[in-house]
């Protein structure tokens, strides 16, 4: 992939990689940004607002549980865009399997890299990921994309749902029961504990990327697809623009009404979370592809672009290196200085520097796939 001079990439639907930066924006450093001026500030409002850049404990949605099913929203939604442009560069179904096989897979090592891999301690390590996550949901949704068509996609993606959801309330656990939605008592905790090995994510009595919740990430990447298929359609804007808030909208009361039956839980990727955080994904997307490609708002959504466009390289990058050496470089004259400040100012720093790592190789036109 290239750009022009003009800063911004042609022959792109623009407001995807907006999107994706936009969501990157908060896993770089700007949630920790926010907090921090909510902390500056803090008075009842504020300390109200920062729980929302915090994960539900169990039952319930904050804003920090949309952001992970966003970003595989986005891959979903890419991935229509993705597979045309290579078929029609000539390429062979063999060759796109190879390349799907090759992301997924460097996708998973990269998640086991960063979780410890190499230091060879297999009795405590933590199996499941982020990118793991990632790589498992495009590795099966892109399969599917290649040998079905999009209306075998959209039931696909329900029955996934429907389906974790009868194995969650319907399949009994051992000493619990059937339809316990409790943190030990669920299904996904009985087969992460039968089945997983090593440690679990903050030593809960599962984890939350574990082994079940794949169903549900899979169906989301496969809703993102459905959104990317609407979007190449020939209807017009307005009319895509529509339908994804539609669509959207009807998402999320579907997930408010699944939520009486099966709660909405971001620890266990529960189908009405999921269905509720793909029914905002879908209209973040449209009102996104409203602003930017159909009213031609472009230039403020270059930050997010140029984070978007190497997401998983400031990903991996920022766990092995420390940007705040090179923001203090800069301010450690005087930051000591700013007071209560102090801390707002500082995070600020950070994330300017990895963003200014990414606009070097975007000037530079440097983007790092897995």
């Amino acid at each position: 992939m290239s750009t022009t001079n003009n800063r911004i990439p042609e022959g792109r639907v623009l407001s995807l990689d907006a999107l994706r930066g936009f969501d990157m924006f908060f896993i770089i450093g700007g949630g920790t940004f926010l907090l921090a001026i909510f902390k500056f500030f803090d008075n009842p409002f504020f300390q109200k607002l920062s729980s929302q850049f915090d994960h539900t404990e169990w039952h319930g949605f904050h804003f920090w549980d949309l952001i992970f099913p966003l970003f595989i929203f986005v891959v979903g939604a890419s991935m229509p865009f993705a597979i045309n442009k290579r078929i029609e560069r000539g390429y062979s179904r063999k060759k796109i399997y190879i390349h799907i096989i090759r992301r997924s897979l460097t996708l998973f090592f990269l998640g086991l890299i960063m979780n410890g891999f190499l230091g060879f301690d297999f009795s405590a390590f933590h199996y499941c990921g982020v990118l793991q996550r990632i790589s498992i949901a495009y590795f099966f949704a892109a399969l599917i994309v290649m040998n079905t068509n999009i209306r075998n996609q959209a039931i696909i993606a329900g029955f996934l749902l429907i389906l974790y959801w009868m194995l969650m309330t319907l399949v009994p656990v051992p000493g619990y029961g059937a339809g316990v939605i409790t943190p030990e008592g669920n299904l996904a905790a009985y087969i992460d504990q039968k089945f997983l090995p090593g440690e679990f994510y903050r030593n809960m009595p599962f984890d939350e990327d574990g082994i079940l919740g794949q169903i549900s990430s899979i169906s989301t990447a496969l809703m993102g697809v459905l959104a990317g298929h609407w979007l190449r359609t020939p209807n017009s804007q307005s009319k895509k623009v529509f339908g994804l808030l539609t669509a959207g909208a009807g998402s999320v009361i579907v997930g408010l009404i699944w939520h009486l039956a099966f709660p909405i839980t971001f620890r266990l990727w529960t189908s009405s979370y999921t269905i509720f955080a793909v029914g905002l994904s879908s209209i973040l997307l449209g009102l996104f592809y409203w602003i930017i490609d159909v009213k031609g708002y472009r230039k403020w959504v270059f930050p997010f672009v140029v984070i978007g466009l190497n997401p998983i390289t400031i990903y991996v990058v920022q766990r092995l290196f420390n940007f705040g050496i090179i923001a203090n470089i800069f301010v450690h004259g005087f930051i000591d200085y700013l007071g209560p400040f102090k801390p707002v100012f500082w995070v600020f720093c950070v994330l300017t520097v990895k963003w200014l790592f990414l606009y070097f190789l975007y000037k530079k036109k440097i983007f790092l796939k897995a």
